[in-house]
């Protein structure tokens, strides 16, 4: 199920400054000049955890995102919003770093500095963090998640990508033969996207709390293009030529035995679908 093109967009305002009366020439230049806003992360949310949202598996819309108000597909319940404003950044094109229990994501906001980035997140200890694009480390929030509903994850695939014009998908291949992707999003064997986003550059993310035996496909597909007025498959309707998928791969999340891999692929046409990783469980 793809969603209908038309994308409401962004509401913008209109600041107007008044202006001052002229200064004289030497005046004006021993007039100090304003000192610009140190980079800042306002994060809106309990420090002790994030909103629950409990977003069904009929894809239920959350509030706000970069570019547009989301449409957040995904088919499990238990994902949160990560929100929040930038101040003294402009974001609105050059991605920053999100950071969610080591996980990287590509950061963008709207012209106001404003985020909301969907994510799913698992039983025990959880970080987030926001870099800027210099690697300035401009807040880091670590909660314990003690809700027994939601089951630690054994394999957790996390997918973000750095054009906010573009969709990718991801895809996974469970040893049943189960192939989990946008317009499947819940497979019989318990595993599914927690998180199907899709106005801008992720995160798709796969769970599956009980693994069966056997070996994993995971493939990462350039479906489109994406913006102000919904999808297109124009080449020219993205910002980048190349477009870079960073894919992680976490095993036993939140736990003394955690381990991941990380693969970074490239993409540069609309219809490529690359092979990140073949796995036995």
């Amino acid at each position: 199920m793809r969603i209908d093109s038309r994308a409401a967009r962004l509401g913008g305002g209109l600041l107007l400054l008044g202006l001052a009366p002229s200064l004289p020439a030497a005046q004006a230049q021993s007039a100090p000049a304003a000192a610009a806003e140190a980079p800042a992360v306002d994060w809106r949310g309990p420090t002790g955890g994030w909103r629950y949202h409990g977003l069904n598996a009929e894809g239920s819309q959350v509030r706000v995102a970069y570019p547009t108000p989301p449409i957040d597909r995904g088919g499990q319940r238990g994902r949160s919003l990560i929100e929040g404003t930038l101040r003294g950044i402009d974001a609105s094109r050059r991605p920053q770093t999100l950071v969610v229990n080591g996980n990287p994501l590509p950061l963008y906001t709207d012209a106001e500095g404003r985020f909301a980035r969907p994510y799913a997140f698992g039983a025990g200890s959880n970080s987030v963090s926001l870099a800027t694009a210099d690697g300035q480390t401009l807040k880091r929030v670590q909660f314990y998640e003690a809700n027994r509903q939601r089951t630690p994850a054994r394999i957790r695939i996390v997918l973000g990508w750095d054009d906010p014009s573009v969709e990718l998908d991801l895809h996974v291949i469970t040893p049943d033969g189960g192939h989990a992707y946008w317009a499947r999003p819940i497979l019989q064997n318990g595993g599914g996207l927690d998180t199907d986003s899709v106005d801008g550059p992720g995160p798709e993310v796969f769970t599956m709390t009980a693994p069966l035996a056997g070996t994993y496909s995971v493939y990462v597909n350039y479906w489109g293009n994406y913006g102000a007025y919904g999808y297109s498959f124009d080449e020219d309707g993205r910002d980048q030529d190349l477009i870079t998928a960073r894919i992680s791969l976490v095993f036993r999340e939140n736990t003394v035995d955690e381990r991941r891999e990380t693969f970074v692929v490239p993409l540069r046409a609309i219809g490529d679908l690359q092979l990140v990783k073949l796995f036995d469980y």
